[in-house]
């Protein structure tokens, strides 16, 4: 089996200069950098990880602890954070935490046993636990999807942009403000501050409400997702924004929550219909409460957008597949993730650097179920 010292004959270098180059230790020029990656190649060698980590204190993984990983979203934003883990020579560690807080604290605490350099993590409805438990152990961390607002200490570098949406999205009111009541505030045993990476919530949100308000809906329904995340916190505010830009009135009657999930979805939505004033327009605050929502109105024989029209936040891939086709907000999921690594592998690299959230811009993709013709 070859070794370091046999990499580094070929390459004609040190071995110093060679596990700089394989362990990214120290900036080397290109050409040698490339002359020990062919050597690498043509010699077959392995680096030793195990010996590498015990020098390093690194042990070039990735904890990444997300619910619902068969949601499309969430494999979506996995495919991103295993793409740039790989790209960055990072192994990944997967654990699903279910949106149980007592176990997301467990899987955490797990992942952190196994000696991952960082953690990149889409907390749950209360992260009391889990905020606490990273924060005394200083564990590197990136919150992914979901923010936990005072966890930054009004934390600065946001990206650009404002999640704006293509033409027909209809005005946006200024400023999204912040999170919506009940939204979790960090404890305060943790002093850590921590980066954050999602998408864009509020904004997006507003801008369908004014589309459908734009079409003459003076009763847009909202199924919101489950109580206590941030996404549904800010996707309520977005909501309330888009009302008071098309000056509707807001009516606690037609927002409910479908749990973030499918069936809670169908039962939300038909408590909406029951109305004695139904809404005809509605929303839905993501992927699987849109299939619910879709089931609730065939069980009752209407069709969209004849009898309701209907918009969603979260796209997906069989969305235009849909007859009519599904009007909606589409996130970067891969982006959301691979981004979640670089801001954590910034954080390994500069552990003192102030801590920022991240909002990437979403994408209005305009088809039928909202009612307009088809725009091609």
């Amino acid at each position: 089996m070859p070794t370091m010292a046999d990499v580094a004959r070929s390459a004609g270098v040190s071995v110093a200069t060679v596990s700089h180059v394989l362990n990214g230790t120290r900036p080397v020029l290109p050409h040698t950098r490339q002359a020990v990656l062919d050597a690498v190649e043509e010699l077959g060698y392995t680096p030793n990880t195990l010996a590498r980590s015990l020098v390093t204190s690194r042990t070039r993984s990735i904890g990444l602890a997300v619910s619902a990983i068969s949601n499309p979203y969430f494999t979506e934003i996995l495919q991103g954070v295993e793409a740039g883990a790989l790209e960055h020579g990072y192994s990944l560690l997967i654990a699903d935490p279910h949106d149980d807080p007592e176990h997301e604290r467990k899987v955490v605490q797990l992942l952190h046993e196994r000696r991952v350099d960082g953690m990149i993590v889409a907390p749950s409805a209360n992260p009391r636990e889990l905020v606490s438990y990273l924060g005394r152990h200083q564990v590197p961390t990136v919150f992914l999807d979901r923010v936990v607002d005072g966890s930054t200490g009004g934390a600065e570098g946001s990206a650009d942009g404002a999640g704006g949406l293509a033409d027909g999205a209809g005005g946006l009111a200024d400023g999204a403000g912040g999170l919506a009541d009940g939204a979790f505030a960090a404890p305060a045993d943790s002093p850590q501050p921590f980066d954050q990476v999602c998408a864009e919530n509020t904004e997006p949100v507003a801008g369908l409400v004014t589309h459908l308000a734009g079409l003459g809906h003076r009763r847009i329904g909202l199924v919101a997702g489950l109580p206590g995340l941030s996404t549904t916190a800010e996707r309520i505010a977005g909501y309330r924004q888009g009302l008071t830009t098309a000056r509707l009135p807001y009516d606690d009657h037609l927002v409910v929550h479908g749990d973030s999930e499918s069936a809670g979805a169908e039962r939300a939505t038909a408590a909406l219909l029951s109305l004695s004033a139904p809404p005809t327009a509605l929303v839905t605050a993501n992927n699987a409460m849109t299939i619910g929502a879709l089931r609730a109105l065939r069980e009752r024989g209407l069709s969209v957008p004849d009898d309701l029209a209907l918009c969603c936040f979260d796209d997906f891939a069989w969305a235009d597949l849909f007859s009519p086709r599904l009007t909606a907000i589409a996130q970067p999921s891969r982006e959301i993730g691979a981004q979640a690594v670089r801001v954590l592998l910034e954080r390994l690299d500069r552990p003192d650097r102030p801590a920022r959230t991240v909002r990437l811009d979403c994408t209005f993709m305009h088809r039928t179920s909202c009612g307009c013709p088809d725009p091609g």
